[in-house]
């Protein structure tokens, strides 16, 4: 019998690390890695901090979705909302929550972990935890976030999840983690949400920062 499909995780030995850009938000670095038999390579690296997502389903079947221009592809792309992983020492879930709070006014009486992935695992570290929220509530009005910069008159909108599905193989959205965990939680509604995991299980698959 074959072992059971999972990745795994196993670092080659890195000879060398240089930091070429120390970016506003994440670092590009280079490094020489031993790939034992396949010889030594240097890659260039987005050394990323993480990031959360939240797939926010009410009680209609419908996910929250944000649109936020994204310059590096000249793009309106809609997204779930979403956020970097850049407080020291806050639970995934906790940023995942004041994602969903700041971005669509929301809060969610039941969580759980939808899934995890990588973004760009041939040149970035960046691994994303996206949760599926529910039991879906407005946050009181004295508590908004006031959105500015990039997030002013962002657009928020909901769409059935089947709707979603369907724009996913037209080819409709395009935004990776928005596609993968509408996908998935498709799946697990049909399978009566048998599988769902605990916000607080073990992230195995997220890469330590460089330093």
């Amino acid at each position: 019998m074959p072992d059971p499909l999972r990745d795994r995780i196993d670092p080659r030995p890195v000879l060398s690390s240089e930091l070429v850009l120390d970016g506003l938000v994440w670092h590009v670095r280079r490094e020489r890695v031993d790939l034992g038999d396949a010889g030594v390579v240097t890659r260039d690296l987005l050394d990323h901090t993480g990031a959360v997502a939240v797939l926010a389903l009410d009680e209609e079947e419908r996910v929250v979705l944000v649109q936020q221009y994204r310059h590096p592809v000249g793009a309106f792309e809609w997204e779930l909302p979403a956020g970097l992983l850049d407080v020291d020492g806050e639970a995934p879930h906790t940023t995942a929550a004041r994602e969903l709070h700041e971005e669509a006014d929301l809060v969610a009486g039941e969580w759980h972990l939808l899934l995890d992935h990588y973004a760009s695992p041939g040149g970035s570290s960046e691994a994303i935890r996206v949760f599926l929220a529910r039991d879906l509530r407005a946050a009181p009005d004295q508590g908004r976030h006031e959105r500015d910069g990039e997030e002013l008159g962002m657009p928020v909108r909901r769409v059935p999840l089947d709707e979603l599905v369907e724009a996913v193989l037209d080819g409709d959205v395009h935004n990776g983690t928005l596609m993968i965990a509408v996908l998935a939680a498709a799946s697990l509604r049909d399978r009566g949400w048998t599988g769902l995991r605990p916000v607080d299980e073990p992230w195995w698959i997220r890469p330590p920062r460089r330093g």
